[in-house]
């Protein structure tokens, strides 16, 4: 996440935001964020959005993620919405939106594992 330098703007339960504010480092050739980028906030979003129903000493990782990428995104800041559709004890399923400039740029999907701790 910080390497991307996106930042948390609204956690709670099931539901998280992030935002980034868009670099040339996140845009591919043709000046459009790279599909990458796009699916790695998709990807974040869901991912704490998960984090955040479980307990603190465990943890969440990606095990499915299905990107719809719906527009180019062009402009000055990435946000990106997830929420969890249904938790479990080890998987929960979550959805994505990205959105550029007040534009939706993609939809995801995405299954997360729960990691419990190491006994």
């Amino acid at each position: 996440m910080h390497h991307v330098g996106a930042d948390l703007t609204l956690i709670a339960p099931g539901r998280i935001e992030a935002e980034v504010v868009i670099g040339e480092q996140h845009k591919q050739q043709r000046g459009f964020v790279h599909g990458g980028m796009v699916a790695t906030m998709a990807d974040l979003a869901a991912g704490f959005a998960a984090v955040t129903l479980v307990p603190d000493d465990y943890g969440v990782v990606t095990a499915d993620l299905r990107v719809s990428y719906l527009n180019p995104a062009v402009g000055t800041k990435l946000t990106a919405i997830g929420w969890v559709l249904k938790s479990g004890r080890r998987l929960h399923f979550c959805e994505a939106e990205v959105w550029c400039d007040g534009k939706l740029v993609a939809k995801a999907s995405a299954t997360m594992a729960v990691i419990e701790p190491a006994a």
